[in-house]
């Protein structure tokens, strides 16, 4: 795993798994994955993420 990214303005939590260019993005409800031409994961993208993770886990997130 590159990199994880919380972003609190919009409530997205980004991971990145390769710096590859993306070709296309799967939408699975609230969660975006992004692929390679052929077919390997790049990045996903949780969205509203305060929905589904605690209050303590944001606090570390957005601390590091």
């Amino acid at each position: 795993m590159k990199k994880m990214t919380y972003s609190k303005d919009v409530d997205v939590f980004l991971i990145e798994l390769s710096n590859e260019p993306i070709a296309y993005a799967e939408d699975q409800g609230n969660t975006i994955s992004h692929y390679t031409e052929d077919n390997r994961l790049v990045l996903i993208e949780i969205l509203d993420f305060r929905r589904s993770i605690s209050e303590k886990t944001i606090k570390e997130l957005s601390a590091s």
